[in-house]
């Protein structure tokens, strides 16, 4: 294989992985030699060559394969040139706003983006357009006007897409601003590689010289005593030195157990968005947009009117699965040859559509609840007692028991541990209240319309 070859499945890379992941990661990449099936790579750093190997390998070597090159394998090796001196430990702890003469960028242990997850591919409705109007306010670039932004919401209603979304318009905008997005996972990962290879100093000088940190699922590090240790410090340091920093969580900061609540304080200072599930008109609004793309991709494939808007009845668990059928439709008509239907969507969709048909959760109803009556959700199931508190919360403990088949007990446990007589004495209060409050009852069969559309 030659150079010539090599530049080429480099372009074809950029695609694949996003320019802000092939300027960092591939890039710097040095092809040393192709023998026996072994594709050889000088990188500048063994942290460098072990990042590449774990995330960026395989699509290396399938862009090789693929361009013709005899390669089964493909290997990385350190420089051999003298590394540059490091920067002392102590300057560095002495003057934390100086820059590492180092460059970090190198070294910077993010996680791929998806190049499909821009703000341009975001379809914006009203149980999100709070949260993107405050991503886009970050992604401008501008001057830190809330700190954190922290996004919490279900699976499958948009945090992570938002968050590549501000990742990928930063560094467009500002080229050498240095944006660091990984999971809660990873941050974790990395802590715990640093304390056994003895660089927990590293660890802190690359966290804490970033220029945006962006830590998603931050709730799988609650009860990891360590490594809460650690994200507060580096959190605080960012903070002092007026650097943005971007969370996300599958629920709000006060609601996720076993954080400390140190930690809990400092992320409610920003500004807190819940991502809320999505409603009728979103959804159709997703599967519209992502219909014209696919008919495109299968070439003016035609869809039947009414299926867009059956799907959007009809799938309503989370936004990935709405587009992972959408895209099973169009794959499966283009095979057969055949226009889609309502009938075909029916067939080739019948184990997501029963998937779909799923039974109400009671954190559904308690979310559904709290925004009907403009509280928050972490009110309804603590222990305030306030009537405009209390009534919902009463409201919630009905639709539970008349819509889930959760036992009593069961039911309590998820209003706060409450006992389940408590539970029993709510169910009666609604239903007394039912037969002489008109706009209770009014609101109770509103809900119940939401709850089971």
């Amino acid at each position: 294989m030659t150079h010539e070859t090599w530049d080429q499945v480099r372009e074809q890379l950029v695609p694949r992985l996003g320019r802000n992941n092939y300027t960092t990661w591939i890039e710097p990449l040095k092809l040393l030699s192709l023998s026996n099936g072994v594709a050889q790579f000088e990188v500048p750093t063994s942290f460098f060559g072990n990042w590449v190997s774990r995330n960026f390998a395989d699509h290396i070597l399938r862009e090789l394969q693929q361009s013709g090159a005899s390669v089964q394998r493909v290997e990385f090796s350190v420089s051999r040139e003298t590394p540059a001196p490091k920067v002392e430990v102590k300057k560095t702890l002495a003057r934390p706003l100086t820059r590492p003469t180092r460059p970090v960028d190198e070294e910077l242990p993010g996680a791929p983006l998806d190049a499909r997850f821009t703000f341009d591919t975001f379809v914006v409705g009203k149980p999100n357009e709070l949260a993107h109007a405050a991503a886009r306010r970050v992604a401008d670039g501008g001057p830190v006007t809330f700190n954190p932004l922290f996004l919490y919401g279900g699976v499958g209603l948009g945090k992570t897409h938002l968050m590549h979304a501000i990742a990928h318009e930063l560094t467009l905008r500002q080229p050498d601003m240095r944006v660091l997005y990984l999971s809660a996972e990873q941050f974790m990962y990395r802590f715990v590689q640093a304390l056994r290879e003895r660089q927990i100093m590293d660890f802190k000088e690359i966290f804490r010289s970033v220029d945006v940190l962006m830590v998603d699922d931050v709730q799988f590090i609650a009860g990891k005593d360590s490594t809460q240790e650690e994200f507060f410090h580096t959190f605080n340091a960012l903070v002092d030195q007026n650097k943005q920093i971007v969370i996300s969580a599958d629920r709000a900061p006060g609601e996720i157990k076993d954080l400390e609540e140190r930690i809990k304080s400092r992320l409610q200072c920003g500004l807190v968005v819940d991502l809320h599930p999505t409603d009728y008109e979103l959804r159709l609004g997703i599967l519209q947009t992502k219909a014209e793309h696919y008919r495109a991709q299968y070439h003016g494939l035609q869809i039947a009117s009414g299926v867009l808007e059956f799907l959007a009845h009809r799938i309503t668990t989370n936004v990935r699965v709405l587009e992972g059928a959408l895209t099973r439709l169009f794959a499966f008509a283009s095979l057969v040859g055949r226009e889609i239907t309502l009938e075909l969507a029916q067939d080739c969709l019948a184990d997501i559509l029963r998937a779909s048909d799923r039974k109400l959760t009671i954190e559904e109803i308690q979310r559904k609840v709290a925004e009907h009556y403009n509280i928050r959700l972490s009110d309804m199931i603590g222990p305030k007692r306030l009537r405009t508190i209390a009534r919902p919360r009463q409201m919630a403990m009905y639709l539970a028991k008349q819509l889930t088949s959760r036992s009593l007990p069961e039911i309590g446990r998820r209003f706060g541990g409450r006992d389940h007589t408590t539970i029993m004495h709510g169910v009666k209060k609604i239903e007394e209240l039912m037969t002489t409050d008109s706009q209770l009852s009014d609101d109770m069969q509103l809900l119940k319309r939401l709850l089971q559309a």
